[in-house]
């Protein structure tokens, strides 16, 4: 952790950063100890290695075939805890996503607040082409992210896209060069770590909260945040800085 900033790197190089029970706990572990730590204002998911998350463990999954029905829904149910936990935290969750990002890890990658990405990422959700059915989510957040057309384009077909198409689908927010990568996650991650927790927080609930029901559901839970935050011990520094703000060429 420095400056504000939470890093979580999935650490299994040798297997793409495969995801097993053990790393789904350990990553939903993760991030909700760095939703409890009071120096931590955003957090950062990514992997080691040069890859992001090839999906589950192949041998892994194997295994738990093997065992049974039980086994097998363990699996399942860490990831989707750990997915969980992402909204379970105040704080923004960037995926900071370079070389691979299938199945399940096109799911984490989903499921987090912000996704940064390189422009060679290579995203797909394979699951179809080797016979399977997504279980991280896939089929749940996708089509709210980029609509019912592009997301049964992308299950049905397990077409790869690249970072850049990510942004043009929506499903990522800016995507960079392999040169700045590093660099432009560092920068955005700390410029979301120098604003105030509570406004992030906020901000992070509403829309979260707003896409679960209708329109008018969202907008009186707006006007009841905005209202609490500027009367509470936020108005006074809020408001009088956005009284003395200064436009500045862009």
């Amino acid at each position: 952790m420095a400056d504000g900033v939470g890093w979580i790197t999935l650490e299994r190089p040798e297997a793409m950063n495969a995801v097993t029970t053990a790393l789904a706990i350990a990553l939903e572990q993760a991030i909700l100890a760095a939703g409890e730590n009071p120096l931590v204002n955003v957090v950062v998911i990514r992997g080691a290695g040069g890859n992001f998350c090839a999906g589950g463990d192949f041998d892994e999954v194997q295994r738990l075939r093997a065992e049974g029905t039980d086994a097998l829904r363990r699996l399942f149910a860490a990831f989707r805890a750990a997915c969980a936990a992402v909204e379970l935290v105040q704080e923004p969750v960037i995926a900071a996503v370079e070389g691979v990002a299938m199945a399940g890890g096109f799911e984490l990658m989903q499921t987090c607040d912000v996704a940064l990405v390189r422009h060679d990422a290579k995203l797909s959700d394979n699951h179809a082409n080797f016979g399977m059915v997504p279980g991280g989510g896939g089929s749940q957040r996708l089509p709210r992210l980029v609509g019912r057309q592009r997301a049964l384009g992308l299950l049905l077909s397990g077409d790869r896209i690249s970072g850049v198409e990510a942004v043009e689908w929506g499903l990522a927010y800016r995507s960079y060069s392999s040169d700045s990568f590093d660099r432009e996650v560092a920068a955005f991650a700390n410029k979301l770590a120098g604003r105030r927790p509570d406004a992030l927080a906020s901000i992070k609930r509403l829309v979260r909260e707003g896409l679960k029901g209708d329109l008018e559901a969202g907008l009186d839970l707006e006007m009841d945040v905005v209202v609490d935050h500027i009367a509470g011990t936020a108005g006074s520094t809020s408001v009088s800085a956005f009284a003395g703000r200064k436009e500045v060429g862009r």
